[in-house]
């Protein structure tokens, strides 16, 4: 057996079996978990009731730029997210239109614009998330909060391995579809950013 097949074999062990306890029910999981958190209508009812229209991924790139305390240009906005810099502008496109963000001119390249997320994008971002939290309290209510401290870092860690996986295969795609652009229907990343933690949508 080889020097690369003994270094599988044990991260499979480290991983437990593969059975209902070990990979596979965590695939299971994260897909069940996928495919509510993504539910056009969910989503859209969150939006709405924050008072916007933004797709997923534009929830996402909010998150990116409220994480910055300055603009951004839109090209490292795209490396960031791993999407192409036309997707981003369309994008940046519908949340001026709500004035979530703003755009200026970069004073190191006139030709360039930058972005940033304005305090009107900020707070309906705040109300986002806040609502987020609380159905993620309701969800986990009696889960010790070691579990959901664990829970978190084992995610996160597969996070920043899918991340570095899609970067090193230089991949541009969307970080989560939009199955709903233009309509309410955005990290998580996942951030080079984290993911977007439970859209609820």
């Amino acid at each position: 057996m080889s020097d690369e097949e003994d270094a599988e074999d044990d991260r499979t062990t480290a991983c437990g079996p593969q059975g209902p306890n070990g990979l596979d029910g965590l695939e299971d999981v994260l897909a069940t978990l996928a495919y509510l958190l993504t539910r056009s209508q969910e989503h859209e009812r969150r939006t709405a009731k924050a008072g916007i229209t933004a797709a997923r991924s534009d929830v996402y790139l909010l998150r990116a730029l409220a994480e910055r305390a300055e603009a951004s240009r839109v090209s490292d906005l795209a490396d960031r997210l791993m999407v192409k810099p036309s997707h981003v502008t369309r994008q940046i496109d519908r949340l001026q239109g709500q004035q979530l963000v703003e755009r200026s001119q970069d004073t190191q390249d006139r030709r360039a614009r930058q972005v940033a997320i304005t305090r009107g994008g900020r707070e309906v971002l705040d109300r986002l998330k806040q609502a987020n939290i609380i159905g993620l309290a309701d969800a986990l209510d009696g889960i010790p909060e070691a579990d959901v401290v664990t829970t978190a870092t084992v995610l996160r860690h597969l996070i920043d391995r899918y991340v570095h996986r899609v970067r090193a295969t230089g991949a541009d795609d969307d970080p989560l579809p939009d199955r709903t652009d233009g309509a309410a229907g955005a990290p998580g990343p996942a951030t080079g950013p984290r993911t977007a933690a439970y859209q609820g949508g």
